[in-house]
């Protein structure tokens, strides 16, 4: 008898022990913003919004919540779809509540915590407030801040949630953004191939095409498109002939020489954010990069550097889509951390 309330004992306590483990390693596996060896110091640091695993389930559990809409389809997640990068796939411009659709083209969503001003004009500059373009808006989501302040108020585990995240049940506006940038201020794409090359990770190399395409994009794009976020964060006018009448960057400033500018869109994870510019006109690379070859439409504001073009043959353009393709960080794609559940 006493053998085999030992053997029972000892199952008991394996199974406590593994159901335990089971329970408890998610937990504690800390939600951390880590900067990769081969980029700068972010812009946004959480000084003032300390993150916290609490915070960035519940920024998480906000950005796909479709309820928020006027119409309860739509959530920051329809738009910025992680398998995309965290853009809409195959739309040319966003879509939104009751099907309306927007002017421009789902910018997707990384590295955010590095950039100074946000959309393809720049019309936002801190990334605890770009969430309000996207509510506001009547082609996104169609509501308003206090709406959502109120509904969430009234709506469980809501409440609860930001408890665990802040320490009180009040909900308010700064709030629910603060906790939305706890999730998308983590979003961090460095780990493609080409960032383990540029680390010299294990014996990770360029093959033959893609070190050609390389060598050829430092040559021809590398002005605008700067490693390592292959972007400058400036704002251009590409040759574009403008059918979709937008007025772009002069939208904000005010200045007409800003006409026709749109923000140099990052070419990280490029493969998989189609369709490209910031109407979503082109809708594959081949199409992009013979745009550089023989498209670019004269203009006023025409990029100096774009003014003869950017001759490239056919061997060229499959060198340069090679190297792209290197940007490509399927780690982060693929990270069930960011994804809706």
């Amino acid at each position: 008898m006493t053998v085999f309330a030992m053997l029972f004992l000892s199952i008991a306590l394996m199974y406590a022990c593994s159901k335990s483990e089971e329970e408890v390693t998610p937990e504690e596996k800390k939600i951390t913003f880590s900067v990769p060896s081969n980029f700068p110091a972010p812009v946004y640091n959480f000084e003032d919004n300390k993150l916290s695993n609490a915070g960035f389930t519940l920024g998480k559990k906000i950005f796909y919540e479709a309820r928020l809409s006027a119409d309860k389809s739509v959530s920051c997640g329809s738009c910025h779809q992680q398998f995309a990068a965290f853009t809409q796939l195959d739309h040319k411009v966003s879509h939104g509540v009751n099907n309306c659709q927007g002017k421009r083209n789902t910018p997707p969503l990384f590295n955010l915590a590095w950039q100074k001003a946000f959309f393809w004009d720049g019309g936002v500059k801190n990334i605890e407030t770009s969430p309000l373009n996207a509510i506001t808006d009547a082609c996104e989501m169609g509501t308003d801040i206090q709406t959502i302040v109120t509904f969430l108020k009234n709506t469980a585990p809501y409440p609860d949630l930001f408890k665990q995240a802040f320490g009180s049940t009040e909900i308010n506006s700064q709030l629910i953004l603060k906790s939305i940038a706890q999730f998308t201020a983590v979003l961090v794409s460095g780990n493609s191939k080409y960032d383990k090359v540029m680390r010299k990770e294990g014996s990770i190399s360029f093959s033959s095409s893609e070190l050609a395409g390389y060598n050829l994009f430092k040559e021809k794009c590398i002005s605008c498109h700067a490693e390592p976020f292959f972007t400058d964060f400036s704002y251009r006018s590409n040759g574009l002939d403008l059918l979709s009448a937008d007025e772009g960057r002069s939208h904000i400033t005010g200045v007409a020489s800003d006409f026709g500018k749109f923000r140099v869109p990052t070419l990280r994870n490029i493969e998989y954010t189609s369709p490209y510019m910031h109407d979503g006109r082109f809708y594959s690379l081949d199409e992009v990069l013979e745009h550089y070859n023989s498209g670019i439409k004269a203009s006023t504001n025409l990029d100096v550097q774009l003014k003869t073009g950017i001759p490239l043959n056919i061997t060229e353009k499959e060198q340069i889509k090679a190297f792209l393709k290197t940007l490509t960080d399927h780690e982060f794609i693929k990270n069930t951390l960011y994804s809706e559940s």
